[in-house]
């Protein structure tokens, strides 16, 4: 195989491992974003039951102050009730004695209600709490992860970066101003390789002829329809019959 055909087809394989080792950078701070937004969700779980606790707090001491002014209104009716000199006064003392013992009666449920409430909102708040802190210890393991692997994939870009700056010193100028000129208008895919008399990339036919001389693999023939640079990969039989 022509030698520079050779470094650029390792040249391509290179340029593409690097590339995808840089969407995977890329993508790490969505990730990391995403595992923000998991704590933020669980944060504002909390919040939420918290938010209930304080309103039902403010509902209750509300109904202990509506009870409280009740109480003592009835206690000051059964205080007016030995007070009264008449029958009349004595019923209509009477009538207001139960009204103010049902306000009372009503006011103490809705107390009840209220307690009742607070006993399953703190429990509530116990399960938020313990589910932001498990969200929390997982999050931080998966963001030291995400650190490690960012680190890895530096160092293999960067080891990726040496090792094409060496292998590009090895292509001739020509060979290599026209990989990086087709590489640049084909999204970064220069080399394409020829398959069954077809260019495997555009899926275009090639002409016989040249089809045939790409099969030798000793000069740097391009796709008529997408311009990149052309490779044959002879198959076994052809490998074993080319070494003999």
């Amino acid at each position: 195989m022509n030698s520079d055909l050779q470094h650029l087809i390792h040249l391509q394989e290179l340029d593409l491992a690097a590339e995808t080792v840089r969407r995977r950078v890329a993508e790490i701070p969505g990730a990391v974003g995403a595992l923000d937004a998991r704590i933020a969700e669980r944060t504002d779980a909390l919040a939420a039951v918290k938010d209930r606790i304080a309103a039902s707090q403010a509902a209750r001491r509300e109904i202990e102050k509506d009870l409280a002014t009740v109480q003592g209104r009835l206690s000051k009716y059964k205080g007016q009730l030995m007070e009264v000199k008449t029958n009349k006064e004595y019923q209509a003392m009477q009538h207001e004695i139960q009204t103010a013992e049902q306000h009372v009666r009503e006011h103490e449920d809705r107390l009840l209600e209220r307690m009742e409430e607070q006993e399953g909102l703190a429990a509530e708040q116990k399960q938020a709490e313990a589910a932001l802190k498990a969200e929390q210890a997982e999050v931080s393991r998966e963001k030291q992860r995400l650190e490690a692997e960012r680190g890895q994939l530096e160092r293999t870009l960067e080891q990726k970066t040496t090792e094409r700056t060496g292998l590009a010193a090895k292509v001739a100028k020509p060979a290599l101003d026209l990989f990086q000129h087709v590489a640049r208008h084909r999204r970064g895919i220069a080399l394409s390789e020829a398959r069954d008399g077809l260019c495997t990339q555009c899926h275009v036919r090639l002409r016989p002829q040249v089809f045939n001389e790409v099969r030798r693999n000793e000069t740097l023939h391009q796709c008529d329809s997408c311009s990149r640079i052309l490779y044959y990969v002879p198959t076994p039989a052809e490998a074993a019959t080319r070494q003999q």
